[in-house]
């Protein structure tokens, strides 16, 4: 059987560490069913909920989990992703991956990726957290930052959180937030 080719756009997808970890397998397979290429990167903490390995299968691509994770030629793996990269989406974004964004740490592959991002490309957000977090001044006030430099968001949505609380801070629904990425991607 054949790999399907790809006609699509490049998509980076960014997978930190929230249990709705899980929910970003299924936003790979729709992302990729729609023809992109999707490449995952996972957070350290993303993988204390779900592997790579779904990821992988999914995308048909290499997980990077790690900055310093091999690539073919000569260029930082990290910095040739961001060049080629036409939409950066984050789901589920925690509140420390907004912080980090917000105030431009670069610690991690994700948060490289996102200094180093293509200008031309486009970011979609889908938060994730607890709703105190959420509603944190720090965190509201890193998400202005964000959507003053042109980031969108997707959420969060209300309901029952895995915390326990009922509240602002569930995963926006993955059909949803692929909808969002095919209309910024045109």
């Amino acid at each position: 059987m054949k790999t399907p080719m790809h006609k699509g756009k490049n998509i980076v997808l960014g997978v930190t560490g929230s249990i709705a970890a899980y929910k970003a397998a299924d936003l790979t397979s729709l992302l990729a069913k729609q023809g992109n290429r999707v490449h995952v990167i996972m957070t350290a903490d993303a993988q204390r909920f779900i592997t790579p390995l779904p990821f992988k299968t999914l995308s048909r691509n290499p997980v990077i989990t790690d900055l310093y994770d091999e690539a073919e030629g000569w260029q930082p793996l990290h910095i040739r992703l961001a060049d080629e990269t036409d939409l950066l989406l984050i789901a589920p974004a925690t509140a420390n991956c907004l912080a980090k964004l917000a105030h431009g740490l670069a610690d991690d592959p994700l948060s490289c990726i996102a200094l180093a991002l293509n200008p031309k490309a486009e970011i979609l957000i889908a938060p994730a957290m607890n709703g105190k977090m959420w509603q944190h001044p720090a965190t509201q006030q890193n998400v202005a930052t964000l959507k003053a430099r042109g980031v969108e968001f997707i959420g969060p949505d209300a309901g029952l959180l895995s915390c326990g609380y009922e509240g602002l801070g569930r995963l926006w629904p993955v059909e949803e937030i692929a909808k969002r990425a095919g209309k910024l991607l045109g």
